[in-house]
């Protein structure tokens, strides 16, 4: 059975919720929950841009594309979605990382992210 961990952003209170349209995070639950299965630490909750999808694509992750067989919606730049924290970092390495809601980022990013990083980012 899978457990989430507590949902506690990095500001060390309640998470608060990234988005509901499209419906985002691990458990497809609207938040940045997370648990120990997953391993792509989907914690980050980022504001898409045009730069940051078209890096993700390049990087052999489509976030743009409908998979209407899994009912994903594709991207587009405006949205909120909780990013996997490393994808995230390796954004910020390239100079195209997006905005992040710290109070909808998960605690959990901060083992991947720095929170001075985060914070570099912040739109909340």
């Amino acid at each position: 059975m899978v457990t989430p961990l507590p949902a506690i952003n990095v500001l060390g209170s309640a998470l608060k919720p990234c988005s509901q349209d499209p419906k985002t995070g691990f458990f497809r639950d609207g938040s940045c929950n997370t648990c120990r299965e997953d391993r792509g630490s989907h914690t980050v909750c980022a504001v898409m841009t045009a730069e940051f999808l078209a890096l993700s694509k390049y990087l052999g992750n489509d976030l743009s594309t409908p998979v209407p067989e899994y009912g994903f919606p594709g991207l587009k730049p405006g949205d909120q979605w909780c990013l996997c924290a490393s994808r995230f970092l390796q954004a910020h390495a390239e100079d195209c990382a997006p905005k992040v809601h710290l109070a909808a980022t998960h605690q959990q990013a901060l083992e991947i992210v720095p929170l001075e990083v985060l914070e570099a980012y912040a739109c909340d």
